[in-house]
């Protein structure tokens, strides 16, 4: 599934998160490494000791990852 962001797009599989940014940087998660926070919309990815946060454009993105992953939002 392809989710398209002003900051850039992110490809879901079911074995990884790919987000590819506007400005050429690609990053990578693990499912078991992603969080969905709801106020502000944001994805978080934390594996450790590499995390990163990524806007979303709103609750439609959220509703489109919880579904393809099955996560629950905090």
């Amino acid at each position: 599934m392809v989710i398209v962001l002003s900051a850039g797009k992110l490809i879901l599989t079911p074995t990884e998160l790919l987000c590819r940014l506007s400005s050429g940087a690609t990053l990578r998660a693990l499912p078991d490494d992603i969080r969905l926070v709801t106020t502000p919309p944001l994805l978080i990815a934390d594996a450790g000791a590499v995390s990163w946060t990524l806007p979303l454009d709103g609750v439609e993105c959220l509703d489109d990852i919880t579904e393809f992953y099955g996560f629950a939002k905090e």
